[in-house]
């Protein structure tokens, strides 16, 4: 599984993804995490408010922070 975080470093993007690792650790998941604050490649996935979440290229999340339990919903478990 291939996961980004999009967004520009705000405290809203670092918290999401501090959860998604969080998330993935906790839950043993076999996945990458990375972050990306490149507006360029945000807008690629046209996203216009941030953070985002992209799981496996497709944007499941977008100007929200989701807890926990809606991550673990989100990647599967």
């Amino acid at each position: 599984m291939n996961i980004k975080v999009l967004g520009s470093g705000c405290a809203k993007c670092n918290k999401l993804e501090q959860l998604v690792r969080e998330v993935v650790q906790e839950e043993g998941l076999d996945a990458t995490v990375e972050k990306v604050t490149d507006l360029n490649e945000i807008i690629g996935y046209g996203v216009i408010t941030t953070p985002a979440l992209v799981i496996d290229d497709k944007v499941v999340s977008s100007g929200t922070l989701p807890n926990k339990d809606k991550l673990k919903e989100l990647l599967g478990r």
